[in-house]
């Protein structure tokens, strides 16, 4: 996720915002305004299919082999997978947000999206193993709420920037709450800890969702359905989680 002021500055600022070429979808033509979102959500779309893709790829040349590697990985294996996929998230929204070059703004999704698919990996495994109809419960219920908030942001008009300083908060008590239950060896994957994570995805969502609308340029599609798949991966995740608790 990317919590950069710049599109409040460049919007309290209309000078500024000329300055830069600054055209948000909300003060966009009606076509460019509707080329823009159908773009976004195509792309969203083509991220989720290539991350089902690669999900599938893995599971058939290495099912067997899955369960047994996601049991050896340790509290310290489970803090560089997570360092590296942060690394690899905050490059890839560099490259997403690229004005200079389309193809550098495509490798970041492209990239992006590769990382979810690994750090996924590990609890589909278990999932699939264990939890039979899990994964497509909790895929469903993520389509449903992800429609339902988006709904809610393109029928109610509002702007849910206001949640910026609460999803930043709660990001950073999520995650250290994740890495002292590591270290720890806590077990704080309970259904409240994955409720409360459903709903910063959520939040989240919404807050992306409302960017679309009212802060990202009509060229900046490739980063929209960045954030929009960084947010419905989050969901999906915690969605999964909870199911999985749910069942045991």
């Amino acid at each position: 996720m990317s919590f950069g002021n710049k599109y409040d500055n460049q919007k309290s600022n209309p000078y500024a915002a000329m300055a830069h070429n600054y055209v948000p979808a909300a003060h966009a033509t009606v076509s460019d305004r509707i080329g823009f979102i159908q773009k976004t959500y195509l792309h969203l779309a083509g991220a989720v299919l290539v991350f089902v893709a690669i999900e599938a790829v893995i599971f058939t040349l290495f099912g067997e082999q899955l369960i047994n590697v996601v049991s050896k990985l340790g509290g310290a294996m489970w803090l560089v997978v997570m360092a590296a996929f942060m690394g690899a998230s905050f490059l890839a929204n560099r490259w997403a947000q690229s004005q200079t070059s389309s193809a550098m703004q495509y490798a970041g999704l492209g990239l992006y999206v590769v990382a979810q698919a690994l750090i996924f990996v590990p609890i589909l495994a278990i999932a699939n193993n264990y939890f039979e109809g899990a994964i497509m419960s909790a895929g469903l219920i993520t389509a449903i709420v992800f429609v339902g908030l988006t709904i809610t942001v393109f029928v109610t008009q509002v702007d849910f920037s206001f949640l910026r300083m609460a999803l930043v908060v709660g990001s950073l008590a999520a995650f250290g709450a994740i890495i002292a239950g590591t270290v720890l060896q806590l077990s704080i994957f309970g259904a409240l800890f994955s409720s409360l994570m459903v709903a910063l995805a959520a939040g989240y969502i919404l807050y992306d969702t409302s960017n679309v609308l009212h802060k990202y340029r009509t060229d900046q599609h490739v980063a929209a359905s960045l954030a929009l798949f960084s947010g419905v991966a989050l969901l999906f995740w915690y969605i999964l989680r909870l199911v999985m608790v749910l069942r045991e």
